[in-house]
């Protein structure tokens, strides 16, 4: 009995490699062979870059790191594989028996009237065994493909949270670059405000002693306390960048290196973006899409399985006595082999309706995929494009605050010679302090724009830089 249930086993193992699954083949890439910026760009591989190389700012480089280790959603992520891995363990168990060992013992007491010989009777037995409940025997891949598909979903969570890495990455030096870009507006304003104040001081003595009008005096109120309120308006927003901050990292902002300012961050902005086909090795959410097309595909091969006969095993071997000291006697061995096979029949459409759900959900997949590749190839070409301008934009600006600087110098000349009006020095105050703010704002844009195209080409999952022939 035993040697005929092993050559059972066997035989299901071998014929368990039957799979109705489709062969499973990739979709083309909907998007371009190259860049519409790329011309004269050189290749390279942005994810062997590691975050630390690429951004130096030790304060940075503590806030991520802090981050990776404490920030929630990144943990949730992570919970998310063990439960994904779980779930595939479960699922592969099915494609092995399940052994169990049993023991049981049983006593009865049959009444005189119900007892043949006319006088009340105890009875007893015992069983001790192995028994084998319900293996299917996989003659049409049906186990086999939902095992398959299991395993692409647990694959799936895993890119899944290499991604969430790689975004938790650039999320914490956006948000870092913000607070920054913020705190120096701060202290622009506050320079301003002051500045202001004084130059309004001066107007009300002025004033006092009949040298200007009230109209005069009351341009430079408004100037002092428009500076007051956009002081007031950068605070909020400086201690809400942090707060933002705080949460990325998952811990207090304390205990780190001293702060520097956007004109001292050395962040990598001359990336290679390399090619389009590039991305499909690189992006761990393309690659996650790509498993969960796996796992589509796979179920739609148990699908059609249903429509095949499910032959299952159920069997048991042991020994069984009416004492239990006689359990191992000679001649108490037990046996019993029932295998069941079912097919179907009738069941109001619902397996066929199974199957077009498969199906379905398996263009679903690919559509998922595809707008993943698109997706991914606009964010590396927008990014692309605002590098392109950013550089000359910054120049640009620059150049506009020296300008704005300079017309307020003779401005103030020219009115301290009486040879133009108050009104003049003040429009060079207020166009001076919007110019200077652009020019912070233009400098956080090209580090957030370097940032962007670092994610985007999957920059971020590598602590430290990688040889370029152990690059994943």
């Amino acid at each position: 009995m035993i040697k005929q249930l092993t050559l059972a086993l066997l035989a299901a193992g071998v014929l368990s490699a039957c799979s109705l699954a489709p062969q499973y083949k990739r979709p083309e890439a909907p998007v371009a062979s190259a860049y519409p910026t790329q011309a004269g760009e050189r290749n390279g591989d942005a994810s062997a870059i590691g975050w630390r190389e690429f951004f130096p700012d030790q304060r940075l480089q503590a806030l991520i790191a802090s981050a990776l280790e404490n920030n929630r959603d990144l943990r949730i992520a992570a919970l998310r594989i063990e439960e994904a891995r779980a779930l595939y363990n479960i699922q592969s168990a099915d494609l092995w028996p399940n052994l169990n060992a049993t023991a049981g013992g049983t006593r009865a007491r049959t009444p005189a009237g119900l007892s043949p010989t006319g006088a009340a009777t105890v009875s007893s037995s015992y069983q001790v065994g192995l028994s084998l409940a319900s293996f299917e025997l996989d003659f049409f891949g049906r186990v086999r493909s939902l095992d398959n598909a299991a395993l692409a979903q647990y694959l799936a969570t895993e890119e899944a949270a290499r991604s969430a890495r790689i975004s938790l990455v650039a999320e914490v030096a956006k948000a870092y670059l913000a607070e920054r870009s913020l705190a120096e507006q701060v202290d622009l304003a506050r320079k301003t405000m002051e500045s202001r104040g004084t130059a309004y001081k001066l107007a009300k003595q002025r004033f006092d002693v009949g040298a200007s009008s009230a109209l005069d005096l009351r341009q430079n109120e408004v100037l002092v306390q428009s500076a007051r309120a956009a002081l007031a308006t950068l605070t909020r927003q400086r201690a809400q960048a942090t707060n933002a901050l705080t949460l990325l990292v998952g811990k207090p902002l304390a205990g780190l290196p001293p702060e520097t300012t956007l004109a001292e961050q050395n962040i990598v902005t001359d990336i290679p973006a390399g090619l389009p086909s590039d991305l499909l090795a690189r992006r761990p959410d393309i690659r996650a899409a790509e498993q969960r097309l796996k796992a589509a595909n796979a179920n739609i091969g148990a699908a059609r399985a249903a429509f095949f006969p499910r032959i299952s095993l159920t069997a048991g071997i042991g020994t069984a006595s009416r004492e239990l000291s006689g359990l191992f006697d000679s001649g108490s061995q037990t046996w019993s082999f029932a295998p069941q096979l079912v097919l179907p029949l009738f069941d109001a459409g619902r397996t066929r309706a199974n199957l077009s759900l498969a199906e379905v959900r398996n263009n679903e997949a690919v559509a998922d995929y595809e707008k993943s590749i698109q997706v991914a190839f606009r964010e590396v070409a927008d990014a692309l494009a605002a590098r392109a301008t950013l550089d000359e934009l910054i120049d640009a600006q620059r150049l506009v605050a020296e300008a704005q600087s300079e017309r307020l110098k003779l401005a103030d000349q020219r009115y301290q010679n009486g040879v133009a009006s108050s009104l003049d020095v003040l429009d060079a105050q207020r166009e001076l302090f919007s110019a200077q703010q652009t020019l912070i704002q233009a400098r956080q844009l090209k580090l957030t724009n370097a940032i962007d195209l670092y994610r985007a080409l999957g920059g971020g999952l590598q602590e430290s830089s990688t040889p370029a022939s152990t690059a994943k």
